[in-house]
């Protein structure tokens, strides 16, 4: 039974005891007909109160590496890395304790367009560049990473982008959150001066972990 219905059947029922009683009983006051009254409604909405997220992207999807300084005896192609950016919107309570996240880089091997000879992903280094650390001195970017071709500028660095290597990083997620950071590195292909002739292509993978 609808609220209207049952509006309708108790205003019926006043009515029949009003005329019941006409004769012994001044007859009650009625609302005339067309009377209204308002009702006010009213909601509270909450702001929605999502989480922060840690999250990277970058500003390009492709580099294309240019010959530059090479001698007789290598043959070296360089490049910029597309600018990265770690964005972190989180507040630090929503930080786990003890959190630290770090963006590690590897390669493909360059295969080359016309069945050459591959180019091993040891021979493509880069040396990362901090474009924006923040105040707090806690955001880094990761060593250079030398190629097979190169003789070590660090201990044991002299591997290429093979396996998973440093680009930034900071030891304590909590201290930076809140902000975001940006870093760019300088890439280096080096390879022996005999390589063939030949369009080579790699792909360059970046992680972010945390």
């Amino acid at each position: 039974m609808s609220i209207l219905n049952r509006k309708r059947l108790t205003v019926a029922g006043a009515a029949s005891a009003v005329l019941a009683g006409a004769m012994a009983l001044p007859s009650p006051a009625l609302a005339a007909p067309g009377d209204s009254d308002d009702v006010r409604v009213t909601v509270d909405i909450e702001e929605i109160d999502e989480p922060g997220v840690l999250a990277m992207s970058i500003a390009g999807d492709s580099v294309a590496l240019a010959e530059n300084g090479s001698t007789l005896l290598v043959r070296q192609f360089v490049g910029t890395l597309p600018t990265v950016t770690i964005t972190d919107t989180r507040t630090a309570d929503e930080v786990p304790d003890g959190a630290a996240w770090a963006v590690l880089g590897s390669a493909t091997d360059f295969v080359g367009d016309a069945g050459q000879a591959p180019i091993s992903a040891g021979h493509l280094g880069w040396r990362p560049n901090l474009i924006d650390g923040g105040d707090t001195g806690l955001v880094t970017e990761g060593e250079e990473v030398v190629t097979v071709l190169d003789d070590p500028t660090q201990p044991g660095n002299n591997v290429g982008l093979v396996d998973q290597e440093l680009l930034v990083s900071t030891f304590d997620s909590e201290a930076v959150a809140g902000d975001a950071y940006s870093v760019n590195a300088n890439l280096f292909l080096r390879a022996p001066a005999e390589v063939a002739a030949g369009t080579y292509t790699s792909t360059l993978t970046l992680s972010l972990f945390e």
